[in-house]
């Protein structure tokens, strides 16, 4: 009689399943593949440490004139050239990115927030509070975005301040929409149901289960959201709605240059090269981000 083989070791069983990984080392497995979400995630990095220490690293005042040297050329002294009044370009683009950057971040942040909890509410509950929730985000959709950023600035008056409220304000129903849309989805998942089976409270149910499974979404449309609002607050800006004179916002800058762009076009083109590449960071980033957030598209 044959002697029982001997029980198999590990090493004999083949290779070993691959174990799952975690949420976000799958999302940062996925998104590093993606050499233009890195570039761009890197850039954006960039603006976050130029808007913290700019106005330290910036080699002259913003607001110091020279008169000798009005509206000059780029060159050593003057990496960007200056301005009419002899103000260096380089060194207010340099502070300006911490006032463009803070508008872009609080105006998205506000309408996401009124949005995000507005959507919940909407989707969650239904009924005549949907009805009315939508309604009213229909009446916001009926305005272009830039007319009605103009609208609320003209009842709230000129400023940086009243910029946010009117950009962050135009943002409330596209986030309600969204999260309106996913809490639809998820409020008819199985775990959903089975939380409502138990006795959980409406309140859990939105916040513990429905709100997490929209998240991702938010932080998407979030990102690609702030580039949108501060090419929007440049633009209110450039047409004296926004960032008043001295204060070196981008869109303060171009209207300030553009009366000089036959003769000194460096005073419109380094802020504006400064404002192109924000926006596209943000936008790209945002794209990329959508794709390696989506657990339909592997790869």
């Amino acid at each position: 009689m044959s002697s029982p083989l001997p029980p198999a070791s590990p090493t004999d069983a083949g290779p070993a399943a691959p174990g799952r990984h975690s949420p976000a080392a799958e999302f940062w497995r996925k998104f590093r593949k993606k050499k233009v979400g890195v570039a761009s995630g890197l850039f954006i990095l960039l603006l976050l440490i130029v808007a913290v220490i700019g106005p330290s690293i910036a080699p002259y005042p913003m607001e110091k004139p020279d008169y000798n040297h009005i509206l000059a050329g780029a060159s050593f002294a003057h990496p960007a050239g200056t301005d009419e009044f002899g103000r260096d370009i380089f060194s207010r683009i340099l502070v300006g990115t911490r006032i463009s950057l803070w508008v872009g971040f609080s105006s998205v942040f506000l309408g996401a927030v009124f949005g995000t909890f507005l959507g919940l509410i909407s989707g969650f509950y239904g009924k005549w509070i949907d009805t009315l929730i939508m309604r009213f985000c229909d009446i916001l959709f009926a305005f272009p975005g830039i007319l009605l950023a103009i609208g609320i600035i003209a009842i709230l008056g000129p400023g940086l301040g009243n910029v946010i409220i009117a950009v962050s304000i135009y943002g409330i129903p596209v986030f309600a929409r969204l999260v309106r849309g996913n809490t639809l989805a998820l409020k008819a998942s199985v775990y959903v149901e089975a939380a409502t089976t138990v006795g959980a409270k409406n309140g859990r149910i939105i916040w513990k289960h429905i709100f997490p499974g929209t998240l991702s979404t938010i932080i998407v449309y979030f990102t690609m959201r702030i580039g949108m609002a501060i090419l929007t607050a440049s633009s209110l800006s450039f047409l004296g709605l926004g960032a008043q004179p001295p204060t070196p916002e981008w869109g303060a800058m171009l209207s300030n240059g553009r009366a000089y762009l036959n003769t000194s076009p460096h005073v419109v083109i380094f802020p504006g090269i400064a404002l192109f590449l924000s926006v596209l960071a943000f936008n790209l980033f945002g794209d990329e981000l959508r794709d390696a957030l989506d657990p339909k598209i592997r790869d």
